[in-house]
């Protein structure tokens, strides 16, 4: 959590932050409660102290027979001891709220950082590719799942309830092949894979930043005192969490891993087709770095970079938007959100999120590194995800139909998936045959 110093000395700036990320806290109320807390530990120690003191006077007493005087002393010793459980049951309440308020500080956000109340106040900075113009009637991705058998959407509800699918056949290969691009696309920039815990202790999720805001996102197993993760960005950065690690070169890893969301507060929102699921897939990159603020803006750039090379080998159109406040996260210092155009929306749709997190995860985690001369410090730490799917196939499947209602496989994908140029209709392979 952050430092009380720190808040104290940038009060009003944490409070901006809080107030943009519509977290509901009083750093006014905090800091009261902290001088409280200051307060009562001072008289605890000094009634500790001083309670020694005379405890040492009753042995000397004894010792020279003085027992009527060292009954006295007893007695100011009991009184002193009653009145200490007091202060201490008091302190022990204050600094109980303290704390909980401590876990709801949200990190501040960067000068650039937009101001803005939801996601309809993130700023475009740029767009890649052309959105394509179709001279016949589109489908959307469900419609083309369910043309080449792709996905079963009603079968899926059947077996887990809303929010569920099924994908088959090549559906299940590109959901596969999105994934392993990805991954090779990370290794052949220095990442480390990993194959990491999905179900995570409680502490795992307060360090990283996901609780207490987020807590009604995640699925919780119920008598394990265990979570399941949304995002393997969890373990990863919980994989050095009480160590102190070597950043002169960051450190950059990657997992591919199921995720689990629960999406409450969606009811109503995108529940056709594949775009918001209880579960999915992710090809996630985390890096730690040195303490410094330009190393860890330029580690950004870095990833948010990556994301674009995978969206532009999968030849689909998109745009980077800046995340503003009402936007972001407790956790966040600066995020970019990629969006992909999905025609069926008319619309870009967000498909990755990149964000840098300066020290925040790495105070919780207590992730510290040697700086320059040597002393200790929290290092920083930077998320992105590479691909999420099945969100993915939406443009996938949607930019890429064509005419005859066969869907081109972008050259980067087709050695994923034996090395076929189109997914055609079960008519189409008949007539080819012929």
């Amino acid at each position: 959590m952050l430092d009380m110093k720190w808040i104290r000395a940038h009060a009003d700036e944490v409070q901006a932050a809080a107030d943009g990320k519509k977290i509901n806290i009083s750093i006014r109320i905090l800091l009261e409660r902290d001088e409280e807390r200051r307060a009562l530990l001072q008289e605890t120690e000094e009634g500790r102290r001083m309670r020694n003191t005379l405890s040492a006077d009753i042995g000397k007493l004894m010792q020279s027979g003085d027992r009527e005087q060292a009954e006295e002393l007893r007695a100011r010793v009991k009184q002193l001891n009653e009145q200490l459980e007091q202060v201490e049951a008091k302190l022990a309440d204050v600094q109980e709220e303290v704390t909980r308020l401590q876990w709801l500080v949200p990190n501040v956000v960067s000068p650039d950082t937009p101001n803005g109340a939801s996601d309809e106040d993130n700023v475009e900075l740029r767009r890649v590719g052309e959105t394509p113009k179709f001279d016949y009637t589109a489908k959307d991705h469900v419609e083309l799942g369910e043309l080449h058998d792709l996905i079963d959407i009603p079968r899926g509800v059947k077996i887990g309830g809303t929010r569920s699918y099924v994908l088959k056949g090549a559906g299940l290969l590109l959901h596969r092949a999105v994934q392993q691009l990805a991954l090779d696309l990370l290794l052949r920039h220095g990442f480390t894979p990993m194959e990491v815990p999905l179900m995570v202790r409680e502490d795992a999720l307060v360090n990283t930043g996901f609780f207490p805001t987020g807590r009604d996102q995640v699925y919780e197993l119920e008598g394990e005192g265990k979570w399941l993760v949304g995002t393997s960005e969890v373990p990863l950065v919980s994989y050095y969490a009480d160590e102190i690690v070597d950043v002169q070169k960051p450190i950059k890893l990657a997992a591919v891993s199921t995720c689990f969301r629960s999406e409450v507060g969606s009811g109503g929102r995108d529940v056709r087709g594949l775009y918001r699921v209880h579960q999915f897939a992710k090809v996630e990159q985390v890096i730690l770095c040195a303490p410094d603020a330009a190393e860890s803006e330029r580690m950004l750039q870095e990833i948010t970079g990556h994301a674009e090379e995978l969206l532009q080998l999968l030849e689909l159109p998109y745009r980077v938007v800046a995340v503003c406040t009402g936007d972001m996260s407790q956790k966040t210092y600066k995020q970019y959100d990629i969006e992909t155009w999905m025609p069926s929306r008319g619309a870009y749709g967000e498909t990755h999120s990149s964000s840098n997190l300066h020290d925040f995860q790495a105070r919780r985690s207590n992730i510290r590194c040697r700086d320059a001369e040597g002393k200790l410090a929290y290092c920083h730490t930077l998320n992105n995800t590479a691909v999420a799917s099945p969100r993915i196939l939406i443009p996938l499947l949607e930019n890429h139909q064509q005419e005859d209602g066969s869907i081109r496989i972008p050259a980067a994908l087709q050695p994923y998936i034996g090395g076929a140029e189109y997914l055609i209709l079960p008519h189409q392979d008949e007539e080819n045959q012929k």
